[in-house]
């Protein structure tokens, strides 16, 4: 078997975290695949960001010598969203479409389909809206959430192995925020929200009683990084770069790994990649890695 390293962060615009410190942090951390969120960016910007070269064969070549493939989905509004995946392994195929035509210029969705000697990986990176409870924006969270699930029961059934990383701007449980009860209110910890976390990570087709009193089936996907945290506060992979939140650990988990069962079973050394320091940070959210026998 191949153990694949795979690692998801929102970027905060890749421009400025490729001058802040992520093009020393890639190569020490050995990872195969890289999926990013709010790269902000074009193909020619992300490819100067990152310093690397187009090749004969299509790839690109970083200047440690690495060979990267690249999939990006820009968002249509320039500057801003954006998701990607940087990958080591040539794509077998690319997909950036999920629920209504209006989502797929949004640049928060792209589907790989990545082949290591006979298994075949899908690995997503998704960012999902912000949101702002009781306003359009929040109207846009719920109709892509909506768009999510509808799209992750489909791959459930249909494929084996399959990943979905990114910020999915929504803290699932208590653990997942320092301060929970000053929140409940709020965009990213809004019951209805934490709902849909309820059924996404819900036993297959079991009965849910979400946290906001709605029904539904679980869809069978397993949270990896809580898996391998157990029930303890955290790890948190977002804090806001006001304040004290950073230096007392005041954070929320947003960002997750979630796998299918069959994949969720090859995963090992989990880590959130949080910087030593505030003013070592080059984005406000943390790399998320585990890596996956294959």
């Amino acid at each position: 078997m191949t153990k694949i390293r795979v690692a998801s962060v929102n970027v905060n615009g890749i421009r400025a975290a490729a001058r802040k410190g992520m093009l020393e942090w890639l190569p020490e951390r050995g990872v195969d695949v890289l999926a990013l969120q709010e790269v902000r960016a074009s193909h020619a910007q992300l490819e100067t960001a990152l310093g690397i070269e187009a090749v004969d064969d299509g790839s690109f070549r970083a200047a440690d010598g690495t060979q990267w493939h690249i999939a990006l989905d820009e968002c249509s509004a320039k500057g801003r969203a954006g998701v990607a995946v940087l990958s080591r392994i040539p794509f077998a195929e690319v997909r950036t479409g999920i629920g209504p035509d209006d989502f797929d210029a949004t640049g928060r969705w792209i589907e790989t389909d990545l082949r290591v000697g006979d298994a075949e990986l899908t690995v997503i990176s998704c960012y999902v809206h912000s949101g702002e409870a009781e306003t359009p924006k929040q109207e846009e969270k719920w109709r892509f959430l909506d768009a999510m699930a509808e799209r992750m029961g489909q791959l459930r059934a249909e494929r084996e192995l399959v990943l979905v990383v990114g910020d999915f701007n929504v803290g699932h449980t208590e653990r997942d925020i320092k301060n929970w009860k000053g929140n409940v209110k709020r965009a990213g910890f809004l019951p209805r929200e934490r709902g849909y976390f309820d059924r996404m990570f819900g036993e297959l087709a079991a009965p849910i009683d979400a946290v906001d009193g709605s029904g539904g089936e679980g869809l069978g996907w397993v949270d990896v990084g809580r898996a391998a945290a157990g029930d303890v506060d955290g790890p948190y992979t977002w804090w806001s770069w006001r304040g004290k939140a950073f230096d007392n650990d005041t954070g929320w988990r947003i960002d997750y790994h979630a796998a299918t069962p069959a994949l969720a079973e090859r995963a090992s050394n989990y880590a959130v990649d949080r910087a030593a320091a505030y003013d070592q940070r080059w984005s406000d959210h943390a790399p998320v890695l585990a890596d996956y026998q294959l």
